[in-house]
């Protein structure tokens, strides 16, 4: 008859023992979702202010629109003060062509574009900025878009909010059901974040022209937050 040694004996009374023990009670829990939205007013803008010329030659259409623009550059500092911030996005010479059906396409002239993009804090200066911009020579005044300087601050209340409506959501679910809430056993932040941007119709070429000036109108942001919790829960009594 084969012996166990001491060690294969304490592993042949090691298994019985837990097999017996019992297995890990599940959880009762309830998860419910919280969305929450908080509307505020944009505190900044973006613009896109743009310089179109047109000459026979590459060279010309270039030097006419740097004149052009240097002096779109100049009123916009002006206009936008000490705390607007230009930066040149786009900048091109492109050739222009006459097309006739039947007949190579004929080179009438080059094109050349410059476009500014304008951030601006004080939103009070937007109408001064468009118009200034026109009347100093741009023709292309686009992508007016509100936005924030600290999107995560709004954020963070809505998360708030968000979380405050799922746990009074929970708390009502469970006093429905005669259970008290033990625990939060998970919260999570679904949805994708995004930066909240309000575009506006571009302004007219033509803005030179108004006797009075452009009016814009910002209207508000919308930030939204959403979350799932997760607790568990237990008889009330």
């Amino acid at each position: 008859m084969q012996r166990l040694t001491p060690a294969l004996l304490s592993c042949a009374l090691l298994a019985p023992a837990l097999a017996q023990q019992p297995a890990t009670a599940p959880v009762s829990s309830i998860r419910v979702s919280g969305e929450a939205q908080v509307s505020v007013k944009p505190d900044r803008v973006q613009i896109d202010i743009g310089v179109t010329t047109r000459a026979e030659k590459s060279a010309e259409a270039a030097a006419q629109n740097a004149r052009q623009t240097e002096a779109v550059l100049t009123a916009l500092k002006k206009a936008g003060g000490s705390t607007a911030v230009l930066k040149t996005v786009n900048y091109s010479i492109t050739p222009a062509y006459r097309y006739q059906q039947g007949h190579e396409p004929t080179l009438t002239g080059y094109t050349a574009s410059n476009v500014v993009q304008v951030t601006l804090d004080d939103l009070a200066r937007l109408s001064d900025i468009i118009d200034a911009s026109a009347q100093a020579g741009a023709n292309t005044v686009r992508g007016i878009a509100f936005t924030l300087r600290d999107q995560e601050a709004v954020h963070a209340e809505a998360l708030r909010k968000a979380v405050a409506r799922a746990r009074a959501d929970v708390d009502v679910l469970a006093q429905a059901l005669g259970l008290k809430v033990v625990r939060v056993l998970s919260v999570e932040e679904t949805g994708g974040r995004f930066m909240p941007v309000m575009r506006s119709m571009a302004a007219g070429a033509n803005a030179a022209s108004a006797d009075v000036a452009t009016p814009v109108e910002s209207g508000t942001l919308d930030i939204s937050a959403s979350v799932m919790l997760s607790v568990e829960v237990a008889p009330a009594h």
